[in-house]
């Protein structure tokens, strides 16, 4: 396809694979683009940036747009909170999604209004289709209603709508439908689909998940999802009459858009810092309650941190990042060769990375450049801890809470004994009382913990101290009850375990490690992964390096497809 002098529509062109590629779009001369976010805010943002940056144009050439594309035209500034809470736009939108399409039905959507209102040449899709669809999480509120039903109430109309809205499969059939109408009546030549895999390009032993089970139901839906939508536009580009349809589909962690100290939002919100003094510790007895905040003092301040913005992923710590990213659990590929592979493909270039024609070989894997430059990435986390006196760790964005709780259980071995080697010779009820002074003595450290989420249970195993959120149990939980063997799950799920036998643990960990490399002593081939220079001798903890072994060797975390 000829760029120059075109009209290009990036959807989700605020977003770090958006902005890349518009960034490399430039370089072939469009006439127009079309720049599209959720929000106002976003968009505006973006083309501000860009007539900003190429203030030789006009201005244009650079056009904000903004809304949810996937419902009608009347609605794309709402939430989906504010569409399911009224009555009237509820039964609408249940209508919309599993009705027959009609000619009506169709001229009153986002989507199609935009497209015929630019109609451009090309339409480039970097929204997540999959994300937006499957994470209203059917299963929640399915069970909600299964529960009202035993329970011999009858479930009122407004839930059973709400889930008759959240079916996935129903949403991205008509998604599709809405799409190709759309694309056909407005000429578009290309549309190319940057896709997702649903797991980073990792397997059903995914360790990064958003639920206490492993693997995620809800991550496993995103990843149908995708894979349905995938099979759903190889049959769109069979379809006579309609455009060049296209599939990109990354396949490890895409990063970063940026690299700083601030305050750390969750779902757009501040994480407020907390704490719970040593003293309102809480005995390990009844049924444990999400909202009884009773002790948890909240400190007016932000949770700061030196952190790593990863786009639609989230913000991570530096060690959360470290672990990620490592070699043989989910990589990264940055958005740079993403853009490269999308505009290649554009022009008409066969990349071998394009999923409609050849589905297998079309995913984008881990790559050579994102490997050095995770490494620039972790060294300016580094100077950045360095310059604020920070010690970032996590803050559960990403999931599950297990890995946040082995990183921060990581920080405070490295904050008492110092080096793998020192754990390794250690005595456990020794260093559970060096970790019981540093908890005692480390509020910042402590209130870091439970701002994120995570309980702590006590050393005497009767006690815990928690913050004003509360990640395990879940609160969809059916079981909260506060019994030995829950005690157990959560803390191997997401508390942090100051009990001796939790340390002893650590302490055979770090010796088997040891051995381990003893074991390959001498071997100097690509064969060996966690060598003793990995482990830089023995003589440092690194809290990410330590998590992303015992995901990937202890628990079978690692990617089978490199």
């Amino acid at each position: 396809m000829e760029l120059k002098g075109s009209t290009v529509l990036v959807l989700g062109g605020w977003g770090l694979v958006g902005s890349a590629i518009i960034q490399r779009l430039m370089r072939y001369e469009p006439a127009r683009v079309i720049v599209t976010s959720l929000r106002r805010d976003e968009a505006e943002e973006a083309v501000a940036h860009l007539r900003r940056q190429f203030s030789l144009l006009p201005d244009e050439t650079f056009v904000p747009w903004w809304g949810n594309i996937f419902v009608r035209t009347e609605w794309k500034d709402l939430s989906r909170n504010e569409l399911l809470s009224d009555p009237e736009r509820r039964r609408a939108l249940v209508e919309d999604t599993l009705g027959e399409l009609t000619e009506p039905l169709l001229r009153r959507q986002a989507l199609y209004d935009l497209l015929m209102t630019y109609q451009p040449d090309a339409v480039i899709d970097c929204v997540n289709t999959a994300t937006a669809i499957a994470y209203q999480d059917v299963y929640t509120t399915g069970m909600q209603l299964a529960r009202e039903l035993d329970s011999g109430r009858v479930p009122g109309i407004a839930d059973i709508e709400q889930l008759l809205a959240s079916l996935y499969i129903p949403q991205l059939v008509r998604h599709i439908q809405i799409l190709h109408h759309s694309l056909r009546d407005a000429k578009v030549r290309v549309y190319l689909k940057v896709g997702t895999s649903g797991t980073g390009g990792m397997g059903l032993n995914i360790p990064f998940t958003h639920s206490e089970e492993r693997p995620s139901r809800v991550l496993l839906s995103k990843a149908a999802v995708a894979g349905a939508q995938s099979l759903l536009l190889f049959l769109m580009a069979r379809t006579p009459d309609g455009p060049i349809v296209k599939e990109i589909k990354p396949s490890a962690a895409i990063g970063w858009k940026r690299i700083g100290y601030g305050p750390i939002l969750r779902r757009g919100n501040i994480i407020e810092r907390c704490d719970m003094p040593l003293e309102h510790a809480r005995r390990l007895e009844g049924v444990f309650q999400h909202a009884e905040h009773e002790g948890v003092v909240s400190l007016g301040i932000p949770l700061e941190s030196v952190f790593i913005d990863t786009g639609e992923n989230g913000i991570f710590g530096r060690a959360e990042f470290e672990t990620v990213t490592t070699v043989g659990l989910m990589e990264m590929v940055t958005p740079e060769e993403i853009a490269r592979v999308v505009l290649d493909e554009l022009c008409g270039a066969a990349t071998g990375r394009e999923i409609v024609a050849a589905l297998d070989a079309s995913v984008m894997g881990p790559t050579y450049r994102a490997g050095v430059l995770r490494e620039r990435a972790i060294a300016m986390l580094r100077t950045l801890e360095s310059q604020y006196g920070n010690n970032s760790i996590g803050f559960e964005l990403l999931g599950p809470p297990r890995l946040t709780k082995l990183l921060y259980e990581a920080a405070i071995l490295r904050a008492v004994a110092g080096s793998i080697r020192t754990v390794a010779e250690a005595d456990a009820t020794d260093l559970s009382r060096r970790v019981d002074d540093f908890i005692t003595g480390n509020a910042e450290f402590r209130s870091t913990v439970l701002s994120v989420g995570l309980p702590i249970l006590l050393s005497d195993g009767r006690r815990y101290v928690r913050g004003t959120t509360v990640l395990v149990p879940s609160p969809a939980a059916a079981d909260c009850a506060i019994t030995p063997e829950n005690i157990e799950r959560w803390c191997h799920d997401g508390w942090l375990d100051l009990r001796v036998s939790n340390w002893q643990n650590w302490i055979e960990r770090c010796r088997r490690i040891i051995e381990r490399c003893q074991h390959s002593d001498g071997d100097s081939s690509s064969r060996a992964e966690f060598t003793a220079e990995y482990w830089e001798h023995f003589d440092t903890i690194n809290e990410g390096k330590l998590a992303a072994y015992i995901l990937y060797a202890e628990e079978g975390g690692g990617r089978a497809k490199r």
